[in-house]
């Protein structure tokens, strides 16, 4: 198990994380929820940067705090909110890896540097917000790091740009002892990257599930008042009163197409469950 996640409690005022979570090797897993919700303050327990109020956290089977000098450099990080000074140029970062991390790559890093158009003679403060996600990113990923926690890591990038740094992050996972916990708003980037989903919403998790089930077995169904209120309500998740009767949400979409062929049924998404569990009533 490369992280894990058991009961953490963590308040600021009225807010309250309480989270479990895990990533095994292999793996790919994405944390999803709207701004607030708790993914950064979950991150921030994962690499020991806030003391949790209750339960525990295990990195590499220790305590982030227990982590040696060495285990730390298998830990690679990008946070949206945090970066280098906008006084450095790239070429300027690159000693300063290969002070702190053995296992860093300069000619890798300097090859996709020049791939993705980063200049290494610009200051930073010269990049746009999408070329400074580029340079964050490239550099979690410079150091054989078996671990990387990215947060937003494609904010900001167009969608060329966003799928080849996917596609490093693919190759990346070729290592089968890696892997990765990533958040992201753009939806499309986990449905076809994750193997499963963790929901956050009010710092609790409110739903995890195989991305491969998500989009297959999930589904929104459209339906007028009468319909509704003849529709066998089991398997329905989460509900929500619309102009025209109800959105609800199934993860048995299989099971109304076959019982109720009549009914309106829009395929699972992530943006669906997110709209559904956050805006949505559960029964």
């Amino acid at each position: 198990m490369l992280l894990e996640m058991k009961d953490v409690k963590k308040r600021y005022g009225a807010f309250e994380l309480a989270c479990s979570m895990q990533l095994r090797e292999g793996c790919v897993t994405g944390l999803i929820g709207q701004n607030g919700a708790g993914k950064s303050t979950a991150f921030k327990a994962i690499l020991g940067l806030i003391t949790p109020d209750g339960g525990s956290v295990s990195v590499f089977g220790k305590e982030p705090a227990a982590l040696t000098a060495r285990e730390r450099m298998d830990i690679g990080v990008s946070f949206a909110d945090a970066g280098f000074s906008n006084y450095l140029k790239i070429k300027d970062l690159i000693p300063i890896m290969k002070a702190e991390y053995k296992g860093f790559e300069a000619d890798a890093f300097r090859e996709r540097c020049e791939r993705f158009g980063l200049p290494m003679n610009k200051n930073l403060k010269e990049f746009s917000t999408g070329m400074k996600a580029k340079v964050k990113l490239l550099v979690a990923m410079s150091h054989k790091a078996k671990l990387l926690i990215l947060d937003e890591p494609t904010a900001g990038l167009d969608v060329l740009a966003r799928e080849e740094l996917l596609d490093l992050l693919r190759a990346y996972m070729e290592d089968g002892d890696c892997g990765i916990l990533i958040s992201s708003h753009i939806s499309s980037d986990l449905e076809g990257f994750c193997d499963d989903i963790y929901m956050i919403d009010s710092g609790r998790i409110v739903l995890h599930e195989d991305t491969d089930v998500l989009l297959s077995e999930y589904g929104m169904m459209k339906l007028t008042q009468e319909q509704y209120e003849r529709v066998d309500k089991a398997y329905i998740l989460r509900q929500r009163a619309e102009s025209y009767g109800y959105s609800c949400l199934t993860n048995r979409k299989q099971f109304y197409a076959e019982n109720y062929p009549d009914i309106a049924m829009e395929k699972g998404s992530i943006d669906n469950v997110i709209t559904l569990m956050v805006k949505g009533a559960a029964l």
